[in-house]
């Protein structure tokens, strides 16, 4: 593996069942069960991994009424990875589900789009369903981040480590970044809340919460041409993603993918 190509994994540490009626602006009539996955990603480079989004712990999952399968530090420690020894955490954003676990990376440094501090301590707080996806204190965590050194900011673009770059989508949270990372099958982005579901690529529909619905939609198309192909664009909850890509390891199987290796051909429609 050179310097600049990386093996990435998707682990899956929670799951919240609901109906497809729940996960797309303007409902969907056939209401049949599309649970969500949570994740977070593992990006592995020959001298360097980064950490894609904390997840969240067994306090939020049992006042969100989320389940945990297994707790996020599991899953890294499965795959070799001891939390304490990572350098660098990329949040997406801010919600709860992607920036909780304080205190799981202790070494790593933080990486974060502006804007999204920004909306995350800024006026649109001060509305209840604005502020209804995030937690006080995975934000007031961050906070405490800058004045201990540990957040790099970005503004727009811009590229981390060769192979490596992070990309300003917003949409669903003002600030949410995606990933695109040099893998052996090509250029691949981690869409994180880009996409909850390959559905909502495919059909350019909208799940419900969102800070901005045209930023979505643009967004479908920011992801596909940053990847090498559609097919390169990874969702962020879609359940799907276990069953396209192989386990990350033998007895892993329904819990982490290896998203670099070949998948199986993606439905020409996974919604109802």
């Amino acid at each position: 593996m050179t310097d600049d190509v990386y093996e990435v994994y998707a682990i899956k540490y929670g799951r919240h069942e609901r109906n497809s009626s729940a996960n797309f602006i303007g409902g969907d009539s056939h209401d049949v069960p599309m649970p969500l996955d949570y994740f977070v990603w593992a990006i592995v480079g020959a001298n360097r991994t980064f950490i894609l989004d904390t997840g969240f712990d067994q306090k939020a999952a049992q006042k969100r009424d989320r389940m945990i399968d297994k707790p996020v530090g599991d899953g890294l420690r499965a795959l070799g990875i001891d939390p304490a020894s990572v350098k660098d955490v990329i949040i997406s954003h801010l919600h709860f589900d992607h920036a909780g676990n304080d205190g799981l990376f202790p070494n790593a440094r933080f990486h974060l789009q502006d804007c999204e501090m920004d909306y995350a301590t800024g006026r649109c707080m001060c509305h209840g369903m604005m502020r209804f996806p995030f937690e006080a204190t995975d934000v007031t965590a961050m906070v405490q981040r800058v004045f201990e050194d540990r957040v790099v900011f970005h503004d727009g673009a811009e590229e981390l480590a060769p192979g490596l770059s992070v990309h300003l989508i917003g949409g669903h949270s003002k600030g949410l970044q995606a990933v695109r990372v040099k893998t052996r099958r090509g250029w691949m982005v981690l869409a994180s809340d880009v996409a909850h579901f390959y559905a909502h690529l495919q059909q350019r529909r909208v799940f419900p919460i969102t800070y901005h619905v045209g930023d979505v939609l643009a967004g479908y198309d920011k992801v596909e041409a940053l990847a090498s192909s559609k097919h390169h664009v990874v969702p962020g909850h879609d359940p799907l993603v276990l069953e396209l890509y192989p386990p990350a390891r033998p007895n892993m199987e329904g819990w982490a993918a290896r998203l670099d290796a070949d998948p199986k051909p993606l439905p020409t429609a996974t919604a109802t």
